[in-house]
């Protein structure tokens, strides 16, 4: 997984290589020349039982000076979607206040936390702005629906976002939601922990200011055991997975 990048260029993240070599004794050292080395992705996938859980969450603002309140509901089909998949948002408006809204905004946000350092940082990965069905007038209902889709391909610049592994610039993916195992305490995890949340802004003016809404999910590799096998191809004594027919956010490196 690469993220922020060092004055160095070189990425933040944890590399698992695999070596071949040839020698003569157990302690030699390998050489270049005499060895063969593979960059390997180790990769959790979605638990295959699934989830019924809907994340929805319902938060509300008052106003200085102003009787009534702005309620804003916000609901997700399910807490987990796969790679390069559309996130589809449902919110509901309910303006019992005497402030105007004036635009609804909505991101995908990756946090990043690194445990090493004790630090963290979060990325907008995808995001939308809209004005239809607005202005929501006092004692107005908006009720909406619209779909982001986290890519790492849509963040160019991709300066402090977290990918999967060490790949080509046009097959990455976002990196994969950290999921801790059963039993496992999330405050003694180790590492770079990754995850994901929705958050819808209501734009009140310079004034009113925002209503904000946040609603946590995950955002994973579907299990390969739910999937039809790999096409393989028979080469002498040796079976090889072509990997290139795979499509964005389930190859590994060509190179």
């Amino acid at each position: 997984m690469a993220s922020r990048r060092s004055c160095m260029t070189q990425p933040l993240g944890v590399i698992y290589d695999l070596r071949l070599y040839v020698s003569d004794r157990k302690d030699e050292r390998p050489h270049r020349r005499n060895s063969v080395c593979f960059s390997v992705r180790k990769v959790q996938y979605a638990n295959p039982q699934g989830s019924n859980r809907q994340p929805q969450t319902l938060v509300s603002k008052s106003f200085t000076l102003s009787p009534g309140k702005l309620n804003l509901e916000v609901c997700l089909e399910r807490d987990l979607y796969f790679h390069g998949q559309q996130v589809p948002v449902n919110l509901n408006i309910n303006n019992a206040s005497k402030k105007t809204v004036k635009s609804v905004k909505a991101q995908v946000i990756q946090h990043v936390e690194v445990t090493m350092t004790n630090s963290h940082f979060s990325r907008v990965v995808s995001s939308l702005e809209s004005r239809e069905g607005c202005p929501v007038t006092p004692g107005a209902n908006l009720t909406k629906t619209f779909s982001l889709t986290p890519l790492a391909s849509t963040n160019k610049k991709r300066f402090g976002i977290a990918l999967d592994g060490q790949v080509k610039d046009q097959d990455a993916n976002l990196a994969s939601s950290t999921v801790m195992a059963a039993g496992k305490n999330p405050n003694d995890a180790l590492g770079i922990i990754v995850s994901y949340s929705l958050r819808v802004k209501l734009n009140c003016g310079a004034i009113a200011g925002e209503l904000v809404a946040d609603l946590p999910f995950k955002l994973m590799h579907p299990d390969p055991t739910q999937k039809p096998s790999l096409r393989k191809i028979q080469s002498s004594d040796m079976d090889i997975e072509e990997f290139s027919q795979l499509r964005r956010g389930e190859s590994i490196a060509d190179d």
